[in-house]
């Protein structure tokens, strides 16, 4: 007898009366990315938010080279670049308001800073300082993610405690194409979707998970179609169109404040530079292809759109050219500064009281700070008793 012979085994077949939970259609994504620029949609956008987002794009692209330029220089440990992907990250912090909280990945030091981080903490992570550079709760940005994927749930779960508690607070969580393969992205749609939280996914689709190009990820027709799955809207936008994914982004999150629930978008973008500076590109991409990409800059997009229609001149661009400018040269100059740091601090903010076996690691690191100081110590007492004695036929009397 087999378990479907049995007496009382469940029958998948439906009931007569069966129907669908959630209506799929209106859930779907549009079958080509949304777009703005150059289509009679940009007629209608706002111009001054159009030159904002113009000077933001600039500052960004800025900040990523001179960042590269810094990790070259070894004062950074690494840096995932994020150029192309502009028009993602700083569409992502204009469309939240001061209330709301970003949960970026640790690509997404530009959205950070366009929530008002101070540059240099923003890299405090990436230069192996510090757990994170900067009060999560002063500009209501979470700590950068390196774990893929694990600020989804987190995200959720503050979009969820704000809802019980009454706030109008949405969450808005930056992840990438490879982050989606994760187990924590299918926990945190599935959580937002059953809770109807106000928290938006922001898939950034740079078409790769390192060198794991998306179509060895999924077979999905699209990233944005797996929220049908969950129960939730999907939004499938131009990552390099600035006010194509404001729009989008800016949409999601009042349908959240609303009570509407989560909603998943999906910004076709790509990733000129390597991975990190650890990576090297050409050996699972060729020219040609980042070539082609590079037609379809973000930056370039909205400065073509903003002269053509008279509202960007010479002076307009090179103001923003300058601004970016000192940004870089103060980020430069401070980054060149070497910090002081204590080792003990590793073991603060870990647990609201530290745990025995915190404390027992914190003396443990104590200790061999101590012998190493001595050890230290007692070599330079040798080294300056043998240069009194002339050792060397230098030091002594002559």
């Amino acid at each position: 007898m087999t378990v479907m012979e049995q007496r009382g085994a469940y029958r998948p077949s439906p009931p007569p009366a069966w129907q669908p939970r959630t209506d799929p259609a209106p859930l779907l994504p549009d079958t080509e990315p949304y777009r703005v620029l150059g289509t009679p949609a940009a007629a209608g956008t706002d111009p001054g938010l159009l030159r904002l987002l113009y000077a933001q794009l600039v500052r960004g692209r800025r900040y990523n080279t001179q960042a590269t330029a810094l990790t070259k220089q070894g004062r950074l440990a690494v840096y995932p670049s994020s150029t192309g992907q502009e028009a993602c990250e700083i569409a992502a912090a204009l469309a939240l308001q001061d209330r709301d909280w970003l949960f970026p990945s640790y690509r997404d030091t530009l959205a950070v800073i366009a929530r008002g981080v101070d540059p240099v903490e923003a890299l405090t992570l990436l230069r192996g300082d510090w757990h994170t550079g900067y009060d999560p709760r002063e500009h209501r940005v979470a700590p950068l993610s390196t774990p893929l994927a694990t600020q989804l749930p987190h995200a959720v779960g503050l979009a969820r405690a704000a809802r019980l508690k009454g706030d109008d607070v949405v969450a808005l969580a930056l992840v990438g194409d490879g982050g989606s393969s994760e187990g924590d992205f299918h926990e945190a749609l599935n959580f937002a979707a059953v809770w109807q939280a106000p928290v938006v996914f922001l898939v950034q689709n740079n078409g790769f998970a390192i060198s794991v190009p998306l179509a060895k990820q999924t077979a999905a027709p699209s990233l944005a179609h797996k929220a049908v799955g969950y129960g939730m809207p999907g939004r499938l936008v131009d990552g390099n169109d600035a006010p194509a994914v404001y729009e989008v982004l800016s949409a999601a999150v009042a349908h959240a404040r609303a009570g509407g629930g989560p909603t998943l978008v999906e910004a076709v973008t790509y990733r000129v530079d390597a991975h990190t500076n650890a990576d090297d590109a050409s050996r699972y991409r060729d020219d040609a292809e980042v070539r082609t990409w590079r037609e379809h800059d973000p930056v370039l997009l909205l400065e073509h759109e903003l002269t053509g229609r008279g509202l960007l001149d010479d002076d307009g661009m090179r103001a923003a050219r300058d601004d970016a400018e000192a940004m870089a040269a103060d980020l430069r100059d401070r980054m060149n500064r070497d910090p002081r740091l204590d080792p003990t601090d590793l073991f603060d903010h870990v647990y609201a009281e530290p745990t025995p076996q915190l404390r027992e690691q914190r003396a443990l690191l104590l200790a061999e700070l101590e012998a190493e100081h001595e050890g230290h110590a007692g070599h330079e007492g040798q080294a300056g008793h043998a240069a009194g004695t002339g050792g060397t036929g230098e030091g002594g009397p002559r």
